[in-house]
């Protein structure tokens, strides 16, 4: 405002002018598309893929102890290190599902290990002592310790996800996506674009996160009672 430049820093009624409109645009949905199922398939197999290794963690010591130098590694290197590596070695379309496989793993499988570490030893050795079936120490030992763990990583995991799956299409200028949108309004200097198209991956990124984490909780809820 006191530079008269709105190219700087668009005004927020402005943004919400430009996300109003950009909405009804012929090519919107298919672009929210293209990102939602690659950085949605990214952070489901990040869940999946955190979760089966977390169990073999938990089971074989040595598993943990083979991971733990490539979960730290993940935790540490920047994300643009891996996104230029992925752009090096794999197809552009597959550059936004790995990098957010990539960052969301080391939470949901640490947390899980945590929630599994945690559970209740005097009930795992009367289990062992009576020789309780897997199916019911899972049940009643290890599902309700790994829940809040596992709850609480997929909230952050999801943004960060989002966050990395955003970064990837905008380094690697990805036809088609949210972050190709980005990059073009930084580009031509178009202020509401980016904030717009901005609050369009927070909108989704939340929206995303409350629906699986209540179908989680319901999962939760419908086998421990």
């Amino acid at each position: 405002m006191a530079v008269k430049a709105d190219f700087l820093l668009s005004s927020p009624i402005t943004v919400i002018k430009r996300l109003a409109s950009l909405i009804f645009e012929s090519g919107f949905l298919k672009t929210v598309l293209f990102s939602f199922l690659r950085i949605t398939s990214g952070f489901l197999s990040a869940f999946v893929l955190g979760i089966f290794f977390a169990v073999l963690s938990g089971k074989y010591k040595i598993a943990e102890y083979l991971l733990w130098p490539f979960v730290i590694t993940i935790k540490s290197v920047p994300i643009a290190s891996f996104i230029i590596l992925c752009l090096i070695w794999l197809d552009y379309g597959e550059l936004t599902v790995v990098i957010s496989l990539l960052i969301a793993f080391p939470t949901i499988y640490s947390n899980v290990l945590e929630g599994i570490k945690n559970a209740n030893k005097n009930l795992i050795e009367v289990a062992n002592l009576y020789n309780v079936p897997f199916i019911r120490r899972l049940k009643f030992i290890y599902l309700p310790s790994i829940r809040p763990f596992l709850i609480s990583a997929c909230s952050v995991s999801v943004g960060m996800a989002w966050k990395a799956g955003v970064a990837g299409e905008v380094i690697g200028i990805i036809k088609g996506s949210i972050g190709e949108k980005l990059y073009d309004a930084k580009i031509y200097f178009q202020n509401a674009d980016l904030l717009a198209w901005t609050a369009v991956i927070i909108i989704i990124s939340v929206v995303f996160e409350k629906i699986f984490v209540k179908i989680l909780k319901s999962f939760f809820g419908g086998i421990i009672k």
